[in-house]
């Protein structure tokens, strides 16, 4: 599924878009299989995921609110730590999934069932469940639905140089055929804006209930910091190490990240440098010196 932003919200006027939109499909957004990609849609932007099936409840499980959610932030590492996380023998996994989109196609806050969201977290009595959606932080309808159906969750984010996040989320995006213009450079950019989304998730969460990894710092010492992360969501890691190699990366991009003209990376690492000003004022303990493309764009 694909949001339509901006102008190209104009083109669902088209006859054939028309004939193409999904059966319940509303706000633009618009069933690709069937339409197909441009001329119509030159702004495309962020593929938008429907939410993942519920998963079935076995005998004897109960259902509840997650205990913990990943919120952030794409192309951070995230698929690596979540594997490593899930190996641990409280955590139960319901279903094969990371990330269950439950709140992407809202676009507006909209009250919910709280059931509607919980019903994607059975588990043995006594055992920890959550998911990882790293698109959460960067919409700004998610954190207030979030606060309302599972206003206790503890809230999990991955932060990497965000010039490095920049880059992979272009090479990313391009191996999947999505067109690199001028609103794909915006979306980027602004995916790596991790000051004014961490400003806006403390606008509805505490920050004691978010626990801020940098990937650095996790790719350095990663048994250290999996079992700062298993503590935080309440899980004990007390003689625990996972099964997979914490060394072993997941989910990495073979597309080769595009290398920007001098002038413009500079020009990226200075806007960049000024929102991670601001994120260094809310997170003090983060050591932004980890983040070198930043500090030599």
């Amino acid at each position: 599924m694909i949001a339509i932003v901006g102008p190209a919200k104009a083109r669902l006027k088209h006859p054939r878009v028309q004939d193409c939109l999904s059966e319940g499909s509303h706000r633009g957004r618009v069933d690709t299989d069937r339409v197909g990609h441009a001329p119509y849609f030159p702004q495309m932007v962020q593929p938008v995921t429907r939410p993942k099936p519920v998963p079935e409840v076995p005998p004897g499980w109960v259902v509840a609110p997650p205990d913990f959610v990943g919120v952030g932030a794409g192309r951070c590492g995230t698929s690596w730590w979540w594997r490593l996380l899930s190996q641990h023998p409280a955590v139960a996994r319901p279903n094969r999934y990371k990330e269950v989109h439950f709140f992407d196609h809202y676009l507006d806050v909209t009250e919910v069932e709280p059931q509607s969201y919980h019903r994607y977290f059975p588990r043995p009595p006594g055992m920890l469940a959550g998911e990882w959606t790293p698109l959460y932080m960067y919409d700004f309808w998610t954190p207030p639905m979030l606060r309302m159906v599972a206003p206790d969750a503890r809230l999990l984010v991955m932060l990497r140089d965000p010039v490095e996040r920049y880059l992979s989320g272009l090479a990313f995006i391009r191996a999947r055929g999505f067109p690199v213009n001028q609103a794909m450079l915006h979306y980027q950019y602004e995916r790596s804006l991790y000051g004014q989304q961490f400003a806006t998730l403390l606008a509805h969460f505490p920050r004691e209930q978010v626990l801020v990894l940098q990937y650095e710092r996790c790719a350095a010492e990663p048994l250290r910091e999996l079992r700062r992360t298993c503590e935080f969501i309440g899980a004990d890691a007390t003689g625990w190490r996972p099964a997979q190699s914490p060394a072993e990366l997941v989910n990495q991009s073979a597309a080769e990240k595009p290398q920007l003209p001098a002038a413009t990376q500079a020009a990226l690492g200075a806007a960049l440098r000024a929102d991670a000003a601001v994120l260094g004022r809310l997170l003090p303990e983060l050591d932004l010196s980890l983040w070198r493309t930043l500090a030599a764009a």
